[in-house]
């Protein structure tokens, strides 16, 4: 009965709706520019996770070394995209 039920999938969602609080939460709550962003960034990068691993089943096929092996490299691309923005524009190097 238990491979009937989507345990995993209802487990996955409720903690997606508890990380989308959390997130609700910095908007009502009053806190400072550094702290919510900080919070922001983090249950962004949570939810990120727990959408690719639970609800996209990137973990379950054969192939899943190379699934993450790609997840590693657009995220280190996405960093020197983002950082070398920063560099070139904001911090005038």
């Amino acid at each position: 009965m238990s491979e009937l039920f989507p345990r995993k999938q209802v487990m996955g969602f409720i903690f997606s709706l508890m990380l989308t609080a959390v997130a609700l939460a910095v908007y009502f709550f009053d806190l400072s520019f550094a702290v919510g962003m900080t919070i922001l960034l983090a249950t962004a990068f949570v939810q990120a996770a727990v959408q690719l691993v639970v609800f996209m089943h990137a973990g379950e096929t054969k192939d899943k070394g190379s699934i993450y092996t790609n997840i590693y490299y657009a995220f280190a691309i996405a960093l020197v995209t983002i950082f070398g923005t920063l560099l070139i524009l904001i911090w005038d190097m």
